[in-house]
């Protein structure tokens, strides 16, 4: 998962980031500490592994040591984001905009960041002033060390928001941007005792009104639900900002989610060294004689792909330059390499070892272990449904001069594949026989990753694995704070009561739990072409999933469901952004790959509807 240098595109989520940029020189060592904190939090978590099952010795305080440096990691890799302008925003709508008004909005969009993080920086110093009561159980040290990261990260992020506003805005725009700013704030403060009267229609009027407002403006993702959530707290409740800050806190640091910046890693690792490659091109020596071989190998490349990287979009970037140019000698329509390049792609969130997946785990308390046996099937069934659309396209294909590769070649791709095939199958073999946690697997991959890298793959120059810290930092970090502040968020809602009178009312939906479904499936695939998967899984789960288990749904049938349904949604236009990113990578008008692609999406539809009616695809092998 890494931002493309020239393409202006994010790897792992869909949210595009416009106009990235090397980072400012003030912030080298914030960088340089940060990429010492993620090699110090694997370090942490290797050595809990070999003492916990290589000695037997667990290691007590390696958790909360881990722990600390997470949130020192997440707040910091927040600012370099801010920094780097990495952090992750829809820009479909700003560019929309005539010309005469995209700087304002930009420059609107500035301010709002800046205004949000304002806002949190005292409520997280009394956060910090409350945690140094609080002694962690194994170190024996007050929790403050650990909750000053927010302070630290939110000041920085603060600092370097004004000044991106203060250097790309024009003083009358910037002007305009903050008195507006301070009016709408007075406005709400004035109205306040008015929106505490309106109940229910307060979720309306900020979480759903002001964060899609804010997304339109191409405000990143994180600062829309905080904008949204902290207007929420502050004019129509009583509740003390803190409160959030505890949110926020929680809904990023999960021991869990330490899994997160490692996974990023290992996409990173996987890039650098070419092993998505030699994979593809085991695959192409294996299959690629076939009718409609070259789409047989594009999926299953994806399939095997994303098993490694866990990065949809990192896997499109690796797979389309390796078999586009044979595809196209062979008659296929770019429009409909790119159509089944991203419904291919759609299934990555399935497959093992997925972040959605391991999100999903943390916040609606699923067995990881369970989705990943699970995804696995899930994803076999819909490269199933596009592998047949894709034979019934290649009728007419141009098979001439396509021979059957010889055996020598496909034993000599497999022996350079080989290892880079095993990783898929450690990951998920570890964590679906229960041997390992998610977080402990990933960094035995990475690990594993390296060490192959440079004796089997070339190897990584230290320069270029520091630059892969790094980013991984920054990355991880815009992804963490879009999982806090989308907590935060979720919190927020739950507390009005809206959610037990929602599960009252789809609980009595005629037809039962399959009407549930699909009500649910609408749910997601819209949300999946506004948000993608990780902030709609925070948001609607904890209210989406008690509804479930209310009408007897198996929690992992669900979860297959919903992350289907939001891949779907992500590959849909005209809104799904995986779609233009796919776009690009492949060098497709989106105008002449929309036409192609709806075919692919109904060929998915109809594999997200079989998985719905047939709990036994989702459960029978758990």
């Amino acid at each position: 998962m890494a931002a493309a240098n020239n393409d202006s595109l994010v790897l792992e989520t869909p949210a595009e980031v416009v106009d990235a940029r090397p980072g400012s020189r003030l912030m080298r060592p914030v960088e340089f500490f940060s990429a010492v904190l993620l090699v110090v939090v694997i370090g942490l978590l290797l050595t809990g592994v070999v003492s916990r099952y290589v000695l037997s010795l667990p290691i007590v305080w390696i958790d909360e040591a881990a722990s600390i440096s997470f949130l020192w990691l997440a707040m910091l890799g927040s600012a370099i984001a801010i920094d780097r302008n990495e952090h992750l925003r829809l820009t479909l709508f700003l560019g929309l905009l005539p010309e005469r008004y995209r700087a304002f909005v930009g420059t609107l969009a500035l301010v709002i960041v800046a205004t949000v993080i304002l806002a949190l920086i005292m409520p997280a110093v009394e956060y910090v002033q409350e945690e140094w009561f609080v002694t962690s159980a194994a170190l024996n040290i007050p929790m403050s060390y650990r909750a000053s990261a927010l302070v630290v990260g939110l000041v920085l992020m603060f600092v370097l928001a004004v000044g991106h506003a203060v250097r790309e805005s024009t003083l009358p725009h910037l002007a305009a941007a903050v008195v507006l700013v301070a009016a709408l704030g007075l406005v709400g403060w004035l109205l306040s005792p008015f929106f505490l009267s309106l109940g229910y229609l307060n979720i309306l009027i900020f979480l759903v009104l002001v964060v899609a407002l804010c997304l339109l403006a191409g405000v990143p993702i994180a600062f829309c639900f905080g904008m949204g959530t902290i207007a929420f707290i502050l004019f129509s409740t009583h509740v003390p900002v803190i409160v959030l800050i505890g949110r926020i806190d929680e809904g990023m640091s999960s021991l869990i989610l330490l899994s997160v910046p490692i996974f990023v890693l290992l996409g990173c690792v996987l890039d650098a060294t070419g092993m998505g490659k030699a994979i593809v091109e085991f695959m192409a020596s294996l299959l690629g004689h076939v009718k409609a071989g070259m789409s047989y190998v594009l999926l299953g490349s994806l399939f095997l792909v994303s098993g490694i990287s866990g990065s949809k979009v990192s896997d499109m970037a690796t797979v389309a330059p390796a078999l586009f140019p044979e595809m196209k000698r062979r008659g296929h329509k770019p429009s409909e390499m790119i159509a089944l390049l991203a419904t291919g792609a759609a299934m990555a969130d399935t497959v093992p070892p997925s972040i959605v997946l391991i999100v999903l785990g943390s916040v609606a308390g699923v067995s990881i272990a369970g989705l990943f046996t699970s995804g696995f099937v899930i994803a076999m069934v819909l490269l199933v449904v596009l592998a047949v659309l894709a034979r019934i396209k290649a009728a007419r294909e141009n098979m001439e001069g396509v021979r059957r590769a010889p055996l020598g070649v496909v034993v000599k791709t497999l022996v350079i594949a080989a290892p880079a095939l095993v990783l898929p199958f450690l990951i998920r073999g570890a964590v679906g026989g229960g041997i390992a946690t998610a977080t402990e697997v990933s960094t035995i991959a990475v690990l594993y990753a390296i060490v192959i890298g440079i004796v089997l793959y070339g190897g990584i120059g230290l320069r270029k694995f520091y630059d892969m810290l790094v980013e991984t930092a920054a990355l991880s970090g815009a992804i963490l704070l879009i999982l806090g502040t989308a907590s935060a968020m979720a919190w927020s809602l739950t507390q009005t009561g809206f959610a037990n009178q929602l599960a009252t009312y789809m609980t009595d939906l005629p037809g039962g739990w399959f009407s549930f479904m699909l009500v649910s499936i609408v749910v997601f695939l819209v949300l999946g072409c506004v948000l993608e998967g990780l902030p709609a899984i925070v948001l609607m789960a904890p209210i989406m999933f008690p509804i479930a288990a209310r009408l007897g749904i198996n929690d992992i049938h669900y979860s297959m469901v919903i992350v289907t349904a939001m891949n779907i949604g992500l590959m849909a236009p005209p809104i799904g952004i995986g779609f233009y990113i796919a776009c690009k990578i492949g060098g497709v008008s989106p105008d002449e790959a929309m036409k192609a692609i709806w075919p692919y999406l109904g060929a998915l539809i109809v594999g997200l509807l079989l998985i719905a009616a047939i709990p036994a695809l989702s459960t029978a092998y758990l």
